[in-house]
C-alpha cells in the first residue's frame, strides 16, 4: 500500500461517511413526515435496533470478505439453514418433541449447532474458492441455493415454531437496563470485529490479501488459508444471525431472508468498504446497515407494498457500487 495515498484514501472514506450518514437523517425525516404518528417513536426505534442486530452481524463478516475483494452471496441462505438446525437440535432434545419449555442447557446446545452449521456452510465456500480457485460470485451463488434448500428439506418445507420460551424472553426480547440483549450482543460482535480488522495481524493480512493477493502471497502471507478463514468467519457469523432471528421471530422464517445477502452488500459498501478490496472499516459498517434496515422499516410503517423494498434496496446498491467506483478512480489518480 502507498503511503502517499493513505491521507486521500482516509479523506474519501471520511467524505463517503459523511454522505452516507446525510442520506440516512433524509430518509428518517422523509419517514417521519410521511407517518408522524408511527415512525419517530420510541416503540419504533427499539424495533429497529433489534431487527437491525441481525443484519450488522452479517455485515460485520461481509466487510472482512468484501475488504479481500471476494463476495458471499450465500448468508441469508446459511442463516436460515443455521437457525434450521438449531431449532431442530433444540426439538430433538426436548421432552415430547417440544422445545418450548427448554432448558438453557438445551438452549446452548441450539446455538452451538447453529454455530457449527453456519461454520461448515462457510469453510466449504472458503475451500473452493482459496483451494480450487472458483470464482467467489459462482461459489457463494450456489451455496445461496444450496443451503436454502436443505434448510426447506430438512424441515419439508414447513416453519420450526417451537422455539424455547427462555431463548425467547431471554435474548429475543430481553433487556438489561433498558438496552436489548440482541443489540447488545451485535454491538458486541461489531467492537470484536473492528479490533480484529483495524488492530491485529489478522486485520492487516486481510487488507494485504484485498490490495494485492500475489504481492501478500510474496510477502509470506498464507492467502489460500487466510480466505478460508475469512469465509469460515462470515458463515460462524450467519450462524449466529440465524440463531438471533430465531429467538426474536419464535420461528425458522425460511421465506423471510431472501434480501439479506443484498442488504448485507449494500451495508458494507455504503459504509465505505470497496468491492475491489482493501479498503473498509467496520464502522462505516455500522452507519451503513441503517440505510436498508431504515427503508424496510419505513416501507413497513408508510404501507408500500413489499415487492418495492428489495427493488428500493437495489437501486440504492446501485448507487453505492457507482459511488465505489468514482472514489477509485479518483484514488488512482
Amino acid at each position: 500500500m502507498n503511503d502517499e495515498r493513505r491521507p486521500l484514501r482516509q479523506r474519501l472514506l471520511g467524505a463517503s461517511t459523511f454522505w452516507i450518514g446525510l442520506v440516512l437523517v433524509v430518509l428518517c425525516v422523509l419517514f417521519s413526515l410521511l407517518r408522524p404518528d408511527a415512525f419517530p417513536t420510541l416503540f419504533t426505534l427499539q424495533t429497529l435496533l433489534i431487527e437491525a442486530s441481525v443484519l450488522l452481524v452479517l455485515a460485520v463478516g461481509m466487510t472482512f470478505v468484501i475488504i479481500t475483494a471476494g463476495i458471499d452471496l450465500s448468508v441469508g441462505s446459511v442463516l436460515v439453514f443455521a437457525g434450521v438446525i438449531g431449532a431442530k437440535v433444540m426439538e430433538g432434545l426436548s421432552p415430547g418433541s417440544n422445545a418450548s419449555g427448554a432448558g438453557v442447557g438445551i438452549v446452548l446446545l441450539g446455538l452451538l449447532a447453529a454455530l457449527v452449521a453456519g461454520s461448515a456452510w462457510g469453510l466449504v465456500n472458503g475451500l473452493l474458492i482459496a483451494k480450487a480457485k472458483l470464482p467467489p460470485l459462482i461459489v457463494t451463488l450456489g451455496s445461496f441455493g444450496a443451503a436454502l434448500g436443505a434448510a426447506q428439506l430438512t424441515t419439508d418445507g414447513v416453519d420450526v415454531r417451537t422455539v424455547p420460551k427462555i431463548l425467547r424472553d431471554g435474548l429475543g426480547f430481553g433487556q438489561t437496563a433498558q438496552i436489548p440483549h440482541m443489540v447488545a450482543l451485535a454491538a458486541l460482535v461489531t467492537l470484536l470485529g473492528g479490533w480484529l480488522l483495524h488492530t491485529t495481524r489478522f486485520g492487516r493480512r486481510t487488507f494485504a490479501v484485498g490490495s494485492n493477493a500475489e504481492a501478500a502471497r510474496r510477502a509470506g502471507i498464507p492467502v489460500s488459508g487466510h480466505l478460508i478463514r475469512v469465509y469460515t468467519g462470515v458463515g460462524l457469523l450467519a450462524g449466529l444471525a440465524g440463531f438471533m432471528s430465531l429467538a426474536y421471530f419464535g420461528t425458522t422464517t425460511i421465506g423471510g431472508h431472501s434480501t439479506d445477502n443484498l442488504n448485507a452488500i449494500a451495508a458494507v459498501v455504503l459504509g465505505g468498504t470497496s468491492l475491489f478490496g482493501g479498503i473498509g472499516t467496520v464502522f462505516g459498517t455500522v452507519i451503513g446497515v441503517f440505510i436498508p434496515a431504515v427503508l424496510t422499516k419505513g416501507f413497513v410503517i408508510v404501507g408500500v407494498q413489499q415487492f418495492w423494498q428489495p427493488v428500493a434496496i437495489s437501486g440504492v446498491l446501485v448507487a453505492a457500487v457507482w459511488f465505489d467506483q468514482v472514489r477509485r478512480r479518483s484514488r488512482e489518480r
